[in-house]
């Protein structure tokens, strides 16, 4: 282990000596074995000692702890504290947080993608807020000459009850940082917490409502220098000539510079390079296939039928289910590529100085970022500096570093701080994008409506394997063949909200919707039976929770009082994503001969719940994400150029189409799973199986606006 960089380790330190000084806890964040540990305020300005993250207890009763994960939204600079602040019974509105800086070397997972971030830090938050509270109770017992047993705590304070004494943590502060931390600690008992589970605001509201400086796009330098950039308007083409000598006679205009594939206008200001850019001559040449979406369709169909496919998974003998069934089910869904669209469009701050590298901005993957850097300038990583601002959204777009690249080159071109800023129109076309892909299904029923077979082949471009193998049905079925295929495309895609399941799990709860109703069976029941199988005798490894899974769609059908109201068409769909498990209800109403869509009923496990306030948002927000793009996103392309460029002609959903969420958590005291992306993936499913309920007619392409079953609709 290392310690954190100097610039994470200087504002800590502002922080705490402003607070008095006291007790300062090191521990590591990539350990969970590892006990916290007592340090002198003098180690960390010396940067000599071995553990990644602080927290701090100033003789002001001020509680400070370094949150190294980037914050985008899902609310873990406030969870964090929060999980600290329960083990030490501290009052939270005297608690705060620093955002660490990058260090690679001493985080083991500075990272904001995967849903990742709580799982990850939970048990390292817990230790350190214990061991802070064990040393003050210590302290406390040692100056009060009580025995330590008897000493309570809470509202950071401490309470001897036969004595009377009592006092405020900062009184003991600078005792308990002479003690030696304990390397055993013993974490509270769930049932005990009184702030874990407690609605609290996120700790940045009042400065986001106030405007003041948080995010990327409102980080300034005195003498920066701004970039506008112009890339390649269509995928598959490479820059040829520039003519860029209007351009720089226009006013503010510092340089026009090249590198890779794009042209940098830079200036001033970011209007002054907005407009220079329009005046650019560029000439590209072709590069690759320049594909437009009728080929996508084309392509879909051939490698469906004649492409090479790689086996992902197989159990049992495939075909002979298929032979001996009395009934076989078969449907292709297919989904368009996404755009991310982030409110907060792509920026970032660079500064190539001739001793280093400084970069500043909003990045889901800040070591990614610097990695770059390393290679464009041939600094070592040591000599990289990257601070984290607030990110306005990501979705996954931030999880690439093109942007932060960029901003590289053009700073080491221009021998300048610069800060690159993407316009709307550059953030939509200029990927990456979520994969388009189309699934086929096909299940062997026998003739007692028992699903004997099953088969699912994913056809995508550049998705990688568009398959989750081991989900849910796998395990169930004692027959089963999963395989994919994969198509190179010169359009960008990468990892869009809960990556492949956004769409996979709308394709298969659909399926099996269509399945459950070939059997005659109750979409439900046939679901819970299948699950039954899976845990009773499993079809080869089973690696999701089937009790858990179980769990969450009993939840939701109680909730929804499933098949009971009338006037009501409900849609069921269940998911397993990013180590949580996710079943909802679609609710659809027929007004004056048109199905709307009224109510989604959402039963999430996600373990114990930190921030219930936070924790609604996060399901909400991904229901409404999951159900608006599948109503209504679409990106296409002509000649390998994007036909949307802005909002006026990409759809999202409207904010008098958003359904009423009612959301219900279990309460199964397990250690917090994911819960960013989990909520996204069975919203589409839902709303596709509810609205074939009130016109049965099936919705097996995205966005759903586009189908014949849909027009009329919306």
């Amino acid at each position: 282990m290392s310690t954190l960089n100097q610039t994470s380790r200087r504002d800590f330190m502002k922080i705490a000596a402003a607070a008095g000084g006291g007790l300062f806890l090191g521990f590591n964040w990539s350990d969970t074995t590892a006990a916290p540990v007592v340090v002198d305020a003098k180690q960390i300005a010396a940067g000599s000692v071995k553990f990644n993250s602080y927290l701090s207890i100033g003789s002001d009763n001020i509680i400070t702890i370094v949150s190294p994960n980037p914050e985008i939204g899902q609310g873990i600079k406030t969870a964090f504290p929060m999980v600290v602040a329960e083990e030490l019974d501290a009052d939270w509105k005297l608690v705060k947080t620093v955002q660490g800086k990058l260090d690679n070397a001493a985080f083991e997972r500075q990272v904001t993608g995967g849903s990742g971030a709580v799982p990850h830090s939970w048990e390292r938050l817990r230790k350190a807020g214990a061991t802070a509270r064990h040393l003050l109770v210590n302290a406390a017992a040692a100056k009060w000459g009580v025995p330590a047993a008897e000493i309570t705590t809470a509202d950071s304070k401490l309470f001897h009850k036969a004595s009377g004494k009592s006092a405020g943590y900062g009184e003991f502060a600078e005792a308990a940082g002479k003690l030696t931390a304990p390397t055993d600690i013993k974490l509270k008992d769930e049932k005990s917490f009184k702030l874990i589970g407690q609605s609290v605001r996120n700790v940045d509201n009042k400065n986001i409502a106030t405007g003041k400086p948080l995010f990327g796009l409102d980080f300034y330098r005195e003498g920066m220098l701004f970039a506008i950039i112009q890339r390649p308007k269509a995928f598959g083409f490479k820059l040829k000539s520039v003519d860029a000598a209007a351009a720089k006679a226009m006013p503010g205009i510092v340089d026009v510079v090249t590198f890779e594939n794009s042209v940098a206008v830079v200036g001033k200001s970011t209007w002054q390079c907005k407009k220079a850019r329009e005046v650019l001559k560029i000439e590209y040449e072709k590069a690759a296939d320049l594909e437009s979406s009728e080929d996508h369709n084309r392509i879909f169909s051939n490698l469906m039928d004649n492409g090479e496919a790689t086996v992902r998974r197989k159990n049992g003998d495939v075909e002979a289910a298929f032979k001996s069934a009395a009934k076989v089910i078969k449907a292709e869904y297919q989904c368009p590529f996404l755009p991310h669209s982030p409110l907060e469009p792509m920026n970032f701050f660079a500064h190539v100085r001739e001793d280093g590298v400084e970069l500043v901005g909003p990045t889901q993957t800040p070591d990614r970022a610097r990695e770059a850097a390393a290679k464009i300038t041939g600094f070592p990583t040591e000599k990289i500096t990257v601070e984290i601002t607030r990110q306005g959204g990501g979705f996954g777009r931030r999880l690439s570093a093109d942007f932060a690249i960029e901003a590289v080159h053009v700073s080491k071109l221009v021998k300048a701080p610069v800060k690159v800023i993407w316009t709307r129109e550059d953030d939509m076309t200029g990927g990456t994008y979520r994969p388009a892909v189309r699934y086929r299904f096909e299940a062997a029923l026998d003739k007692n409506g028992e699903m004997i077979g099953y088969k699912l082949r994913g056809v995508g471009i550049n998705s990688g394997n568009p398959t989750r193998e081991d989900n849910f049905p796998s395990g169930s079925v004692d027959n089963l063949l999963i395989d994919s295929v994969e198509h190179k495309s010169a359009i960008t895609t990468g990892p869009w909200r809960a990556p492949i399941t956004n769409f996979l799990a709308y394709a298969e709860q659909s399926f099996i919707d269509e399945v459950a109703e070939a059997a005659g069976k109750d979409p439900v029941q046939f679901r819970l039976a299948l699950l039954e199988k899976a845990k009773k005798s499993p079809a080869g490894e089973v690696k999701y929770d089937v009790d858990r899974m179980i769990a969450v769609i009993k939840l939701a059908a109680e909730k929804s009082n499933w098949g009971k109201k009338k006037g009501v068409h409900q849609g069921f769909s269940v998911y397993f994503s990013h180590r949580s498990y996710v079943a909802q209800v679609g609710e659809v109403v027929v007004e004056k001969g048109k199905p709307t869509l009224k109510n989604i009923i959402a039963a999430v496990d996600c373990g114990i719940v930190i921030n219930k306030s936070g924790s609604l948002q996060q399901v909400r927000g991904g229901v409404v994400d999951g159900v608006g793009h599948a109503m209504f996103g679409n990106m296409t392309f002509k000649a390998g150029t994007p036909d949307q460029s802005n909002f006026n002609g990409f759809r999202l959903i409207r904010m008098n189409e958003i359904p009423e969420v009612d959301v219900h958590f279990v309460d199964n005291g397990i250690s917090p799973t994911g819960l960013g992306e989990p909520a996204l993936p069975p919203a589409g499913g839902a709303v596709a199986n509810a609205f074939y309920k009130a016109t049965k007619q099936r919705l097996r392409n995205q966005p759903f606006i586009n189908e014949e079953a849909f027009k009329g609709i919306s």
